[in-house]
């Protein structure tokens, strides 16, 4: 894919993305390092929600158990709903009534999930999520300061398998996915999206940002209200636009900022004009 050519514009040290495709989940077009290793800050979001989603029809816990603060449940930590505030364990508001992007949450969602499993949280997603994708080079290292939120190191070809099972589930079944990434949680909740600002509504599912109406946007003008995933602070991004059919992955290693705000969108809608194409 010769849109996928335009990360070599970037102004950043390395970049690598990858498209892919729901219907059989095969990579289209790739460019740049495949197996260089980058962090990933909160995309690592995604890694965690979907070993969460496993624990739920595993049996570990129940989306409506209490974890987090008091009032706050499972569905809340995933929804960034539980009132924590970003990167401190100090509570802002009532369960369910803002959503406040949180690092602690999600640390506290993996607390929550080590403590119901009996088993450290890196190694239950590795063993849940990771090995059986063949992500091979993905980790999750919980000596970080948030290992839950931001303490992810992976690949754009680990990534692919990722955004392939996104598409096509074989780790859950396909409507707890759905849940996941096409039912807003807590629908209406206003609050921050990182990097853009307040929003009315913040609309999110279950650890998956659902992008909605939402503008300006860090994935592209043309990409469908249904289009779901996360960026991370370190310039990475994940989203899979149902409507097209197909996910794209881009990672670097460059700090979001202006750069991000001008480039992604500009690339996103390129991507999906070749795929339409």
């Amino acid at each position: 894919m010769e849109s996928l050519r335009m990360i070599e514009n970037w102004p950043v040290p390395h970049a690598a993305a990858a498209v892919v495709r729901a219907a059989d989940g095969a990579v289209l077009g790739a460019h740049g390092p495949q197996q260089h290793l980058f962090p990933l800050a909160s995309v690592t979001k995604l890694l965690t929600s979907y070993a969460a989603l496993v624990a739920l029809e595993e049996g570990v816990f129940e989306l409506d158990d209490p974890a987090g603060p008091p009032g706050s449940t499972v569905r809340h930590l995933l929804a960034h709903t539980s009132g924590l505030g970003f990167d401190e364990d100090r509570v802002f508001a009532e369960p369910g009534n803002r959503r406040l992007y949180s690092n602690a949450g999600f640390d506290a969602l993996a607390r929550t999930l080590s403590e119901a499993a009996g088993i450290e949280f890196s190694r239950y997603v590795a063993e849940a999520v990771f090995e059986p994708l063949g992500m091979t080079d993905t980790l999750i290292h919980t000596a970080h300061k948030s290992p839950a939120g931001a303490g992810g190191l992976s690949t754009v070809a680990d990534l692919t398998r990722f955004a392939a099972e996104l598409q096509a589930p074989k780790l859950l079944d396909p409507s707890t996915v759905r849940q996941a990434t096409r039912e807003v949680a807590f629908p209406g909740t206003s609050g921050v999206l990182p990097g853009y600002g307040h929003r009315r509504p913040n609309d999110w599912g279950l650890g998956f940002e659902i992008r909605d109406g939402k503008s300006p946007h860090w994935t592209g003008t043309a990409n469908s209200p249904g289009t779901f995933g996360h960026f991370g602070q370190s310039g990475t991004f994940l989203w899979v636009d149902p409507q097209a059919g197909a996910a794209c992955v881009a990672l670097t290693d460059r700090d979001f900022g202006p750069w991000a705000v001008e480039a992604w969108p500009a690339f996103s809608d390129a991507v999906l004009a070749e795929l339409d194409g």
